[in-house]
């Protein structure tokens, strides 16, 4: 099942675009795109998709992903059935926040940020509460007053505890990418590990690529990137069959030959540890989220409300000025 990619209009003269949605249920619509996204969920509960991480979500939960990483929500229930889910999305550029850091000290977190999400981050219970109280502003007509929102939103959250969600490597390359944030030794590990994940990797050959011992490579690699380097490939191994698993129909055998495992009975074993679930279901999962959703679109002609994509040229018009319930670029 590919993505769909999608493609956010900022509008004119714009580089934050925020996107308030309210709907009975929030369809299951797996895509990306290449800019950050920021997402509040209020009044919903159901499963968010992101990369290769399947997990539960209730009230206010508040998730940011990476450029191009695959990710949707799903829910069929609102918590209080009297009223509609609502979801705030702050789509942005990373490239320009990084030089907003670079020439005001004041948002150096900001870069710290966007390295931490390079494989998605869900906020701790209660940081989506903190988002709430900057919503009006962030649903301001003003573009500089949703952007002085924005970016009051992204530096609260540089200083608080997030988990990261999908593994390296799962479905886009440049999460488990070098960073360029680590040492130059630490991201030629982490490029010789994106090449070769589907041979064996010794840990005396990685330490030989960086020109550190392995007790020094060891202790390196686990200090700035919080695990080992046993570790780490073996999650790139399993972002690598997750992204096989719910792209193609390919045969888990094959999967697990192409992901690096010796044989299956270890890569059931190693995929059931990280991921609580077999390979097989993992499949599934995305097969009938997917089928449940098809019985329930509408005709092809309509177009998804929350994939906002170019209109064709022959429409010669442009949106209108959405309404408060509606999109809006700062």
């Amino acid at each position: 099942m590919k993505a769909a990619f999608e493609h956010v209009d900022f509008g004119r003269d714009c580089s934050v675009r925020v996107y308030h949605r309210r709907l009975a249920r929030i369809p299951f619509e797996w895509h990306h795109h290449p800019e950050y996204e920021l997402t509040l969920t209020m009044n919903s509960q159901g499963k968010r998709y992101i990369g290769d991480c399947v997990a539960s979500y209730g009230a206010d939960d508040l998730v940011l992903v990476p450029p191009h990483l695959p990710h949707t929500w799903a829910s069929n229930r609102s918590i209080d059935a009297a009223h509609p889910q609502v979801a705030i999305v702050v789509w942005f550029d990373g490239a320009w926040l990084r030089r907003l850091a670079d020439v005001c000290p004041e948002y150096n977190g900001l870069c710290d940020l966007l390295r931490r999400a390079a494989c998605g981050l869900a906020f701790e219970h209660g940081a989506g509460s903190r988002m709430r109280e900057h919503l009006d502003r962030l649903l301001s007509d003003k573009p500089r007053e949703r952007l002085q929102a924005a970016l009051d939103v992204l530096d609260l959250l540089s200083e608080l505890p997030a988990t990261p969600l999908a593994s390296p490597s799962a479905f886009a390359a440049r999460a488990g990418a070098p960073t360029g944030h680590e040492p130059d030794r630490i991201n030629r590990v982490l490029a010789l590990i994106e090449t070769q994940f589907a041979h064996p990797l010794r840990l005396s050959a990685l330490a030989k690529a960086s020109g550190l011992s392995e007790r020094s490579l060891t202790r390196h690699f686990t200090q700035h990137l919080g695990e080992s380097v046993g570790h780490y490939v073996t999650r790139v191994r399993i972002g690598h069959a997750c992204r096989m698993l719910t792209d193609t129909h390919a045969p888990i055998s094959v999967i697990a030959t192409r992901s690096g495992f010796p044989n299956v009975a270890n890569f059931n074993r190693q995929f059931k540890a990280a991921k609580d679930m077999t390979p097989v279901e993992f499949r599934q999962q995305f097969a009938l989220a997917r089928r449940a959703e098809d019985e329930m679109s509408p005709a092809l002609t309509e177009r998804s409300p929350s994939l906002q994509r170019r209109r064709k040229e022959a429409d010669g018009k442009r949106s209108s000025q959405p309404s408060r319930a509606g999109p809006r670029s700062a």
